[in-house]
């Protein structure tokens, strides 16, 4: 295990042997200015630049000491952040490890010895990812078992107390934190023995959680070792300056910059001023628990979320106003007006959030601005299963988006045969890579058919269906069995290549030809590369999926810190396309986080063609956001399969109606101002977006010239879709084509045929129209 125990630590500083020297370098930082101690948290310019610089002095000296010991024959190096006092802050463990680690590579030392880092910081599993990740042999997290052990203590004296046993707490009411236990393993060494020892499972469950959370993030890249894994710096930078990747993260892709050295050493510099206060300050500090930021779950004075209760609360108005879906919506759609401006209002979230739009000319009247249907025939409801949601759910959104001349995404689960012919088909049928309900009715009965490559919000990670969502329904859609747990793999395990990608495009077209066929792939750093692949492999439509996701389809382990915004996928996508001369041969759909028209506005400038909704059609249905889809609990029937739940959904095809209807006509006005006529007109005119400074300093240091950057062209290329398919190439011949012709009279039902041919190796997917 990389994790290691304090007792292990101790152990290992211990060790004595000339082949393994063992030396340990401070990450802390001297607070050398009187000022910067006196004055916590009133600090002027000038002292934030004395605080940077003390910052980087000691990123310079904690370099110099592990190149020293690595010239001395150190065999183990450990970072420590021990010894935080009011005169000693400590630099970020990943920060001070990637400069190390860096530093030694450059200098041709990395190899000699092996990096341990003793920290405070790291608590959640992408921190140990990311330690591991950018060199980390070894980790320590003493502050995150010191908490255990004090959660622990406290609970079995609470269960002593309960019994009236002995306790724990010592005789004048204190509770000393608990140590670790001497030796791995040991039996408890105070007077209660069995106290110690659940004090000690407890460090091993959260060990145990650990490492399975880093087997899960490895299995997401694909890495079955964590030596694979080590240094490996798969990553992904968003909101940091180019000098602190070059100097710590050297080599992690980082496309729009972001905070420097000085403002990550004011924000260390503040969290410690919160917890050694000054005399004037510490009234302030004093009582009260560790704040909750609300990082997973709305807190109302924590962390700002996209779609807080305010937002949910003014789109339920917005869609319930009676007479919203037939025309008669001048009070449903100035309620929607309200949703849009508390949406666009909220601080910087995204990077849309740092665009402005630019009139392309004066203003047009509304009445020459393409219509609402013209509009909604682009949009689409985001991938959702029958089965993470309920029957009632599904088929709502279905209805909805059918009457729009929309398009509705079955998700991986399959779909009900009995709602192929009516409005209740999903147009898009996706097929991923557990094939769950996959069938050739299911393939024939769609307009387009989506290879699911991945999800934005989860990138690497397979579909999951906990077993008591799989009740008999489902269970016989999907083809499986009531009560079990359906898991699809993270790859398509026919899918290794391009080519293999090719193939299955290929295969779908010939199982049905009248539908497009669309490529699902997450934003991230080169999907450019990778579309222009799925391009030259005759798919129809490619689809860039954001790390935005809010449907409880994410594991706690990806809500954050997977995918990236879908406006960096997308504009690496076009502007990849273009150079290749490939865009004209494809649509792009975008989908992440879309709420309001402005939003969609600014995707077509970015490229996109079509816009797909995934949380806010839930909400619009009646989602309320109770964060319980996975549990089978949602309160509205909407995330659930048990029926005295589902008989609680309060949505209809109206409510949906309304809120596509209401965005499509935000978008017309917003054109109208432009001086565009269309959406068409819009799409990959990135001249008319322009970066504005929020008053928000930290995203301001922001650089979107890379979204907004237009490729350099030779010659006359397209900047968007020329026409409905990406047909294949014609093939002479077409076995295929000789079978469907043979065997109509069978077709027909006029009686059997017997059909002989001869198949060579250029004959592909042979019957699969049949």
């Amino acid at each position: 295990s990389p994790i290691l125990t304090d007792a292990q630590l101790a152990a290992l500083r211990r060790f004595d042997d000339p082949m393994l020297k063992v030396a340990t370098v401070s990450a802390l930082v001297k607070i050398e200015n009187a000022e910067l101690r006196i004055e916590k948290g009133t600090q002027q310019p000038s002292q934030f630049s004395i605080l940077n610089s003390q910052f980087q002095r000691a990123l310079d000296r904690v370099c110099a000491e592990a190149e020293a010991a690595a010239r001395a024959g150190t065999g183990a190096l450990i970072i420590s952040d021990r010894g935080v006092d009011a005169e000693h802050m400590a630099l970020p463990a990943l920060m001070a490890l990637g400069a190390v680690h860096h530093h030694l590579l450059r200098t041709g030392l990395r190899s000699r010895l092996s990096l341990v880092v003793e920290s405070g910081e790291p608590r959640e599993v992408h921190h140990f990812a990311c330690l591991i990740g950018y060199g980390a042999e070894a980790i320590n997290p003493y502050l995150a078992l010191a908490s255990v052990r004090t959660i622990a203590a406290e609970r079995e004296e609470l269960a002593q107390r309960s019994a009236n046993g002995p306790s724990l707490r010592a005789a004048n009411g204190t509770q000393p934190a608990p140590a670790a236990p001497a030796e791995e393993g040991a039996p408890g060494t105070e007077e209660d023995p069995r106290a110690w020892t659940l004090i000690h499972e407890a460090e091993q469950h959260f060990i145990h959680a650990v490492e399975k959370g880093l087997l899960k993030v490895m299995s997401k890249m694909g890495i079955a070792t964590l030596d694979s894994y080590c240094g490996a710096q798969i990553f992904e930078s968003l909101g940091l300056n180019p000098d602190v990747i070059e100097r710590c993260f050297a080599g992690t892709p980082g496309k729009v910059g972001g905070i420097g050295f000085d403002k990550l050493a004011q924000d260390v510099f503040a969290r410690h001023a919160r917890a050694f206060p000054t005399a004037e300050r510490a009234p302030q500090a004093a009582g009260g628990g560790l704040h909750n930021p609300g990082f997973y779950k709305f807190k109302k004075d924590g962390e700002y979320h996209a779609f807080s209760p305010q937002v949910v609360h003014a789109l339920h108005k917005a869609v319930q106003t009676a007479g919203a879906d037939n025309g008669q919506w001048d009070e449903g759609y100035a309620r929607y007006r309200a949703y849009a401006e508390l949406v666009q209002g909220r601080p910087p979230t995204e990077p849309r959030d740092l665009l402005e739009l630019l009139p392309a000319g004066e203003a047009v009247p509304l009445d020459e601005v393409e219509p609402i249907e013209a509009i909604t025939r682009r949009f689409s409801s985001a991938a959702m299963s029958h089965g993470s949601t309920s029957a009632e759910a599904h088929e709502t959104l279905s209805i909805a988006m059918n009457r729009l001349g929309g398009m509705s995404n079955s998700g991986e689960g399959g779909e009900s045969p009995a709602r192929y012919h009516d409005e209740r088909n999903s147009r898009i049928k996706q097929v991923a890579s557990g094939r769950f309900g996959v069938t050739p009715a299911y393939l024939a009965s769609a307009d387009e058919l989506q290879i699911k490559m991945a999800q934005g919000s989860k990138p690497g990670e397979g579909g999951q269906l906990p077993g008591h969502k799989v009740n008999a329904e489902i269970a016989a859609i999907r083809h499986t069995v009531a009560g079990v747990a359906l898991i699809s793999p993270p790859p398509h395990h026919d899918i290794y290549s391009i080519e293999d990608l090719a193939q299955l495009i290929y295969d779908l077209k010939q199982v049905n030809p009248n539908a497009r066929v669309s490529v699902k792939l997450v934003a991230e750093a080169g999907v450019g590369t990778v579309a222009a692949g799925v391009a030259k492999g005759y798919a129809d439509v490619i689809h860039i999926s954001g790390h935005n996701g809010g449907t409880g389809a994410s594991p706690l382990s990806s809500i954050k810190n997977a995918g990236v915004p879908w406006e960096l996928g997308l504009a690496e996508t076009q502007q990849t396309l273009a150079l290749n001369n490939l865009r004209g041969r494809v649509r792009l759909r975008a989908d992440g986080g879309f709420k309001t028209g402005r939003d969609v506005v600014v995707a077509a400038l970015l490229g996109a063609d079509e816009y797909s909704f995934g949380t806010a059609a839930l909400v619009a249905e009646g989602c309320i956001m109770a964060r319980a889809c996975h549990a089978n609990t949602c309160p509205v029937g909407i995330a659930t399969q048990r029926q005295d739940l589902r008989a609680k959904f309060p949505g209809k095809p109206e409510m949906i109606i309304a809120f596509f209807r209401y965005v499509a006509q935000e978008i017309r006005e917003t054109l109208a101002a432009l001086g565009l006529r269309s959406l068409e007109e819009a799409v990959g005119r990135t001249d008319l977006l322009r970066q504005r400074l929020s008053g928000y300093g930290p995203a301001d240091t922001l650089d979107l010239t890379p979204v907004l950057g237009a490729a350099t062209f030779v010659g006359q290329r397209a900047l968007r879709h020329g026409g409905e398919r990406n047909p294949l190439p014609a093939e002479k011949d077409c076995l295929n084509d000789r079978l469907q012709h043979d065997a109509r009279g069978a077709l027909s039902g006029r009686g059997p045929v017997d059909l002989s041919y001869r198949i060579v190796n250029c004959d592909r997917t042979v019957g699969a129209r049949l």
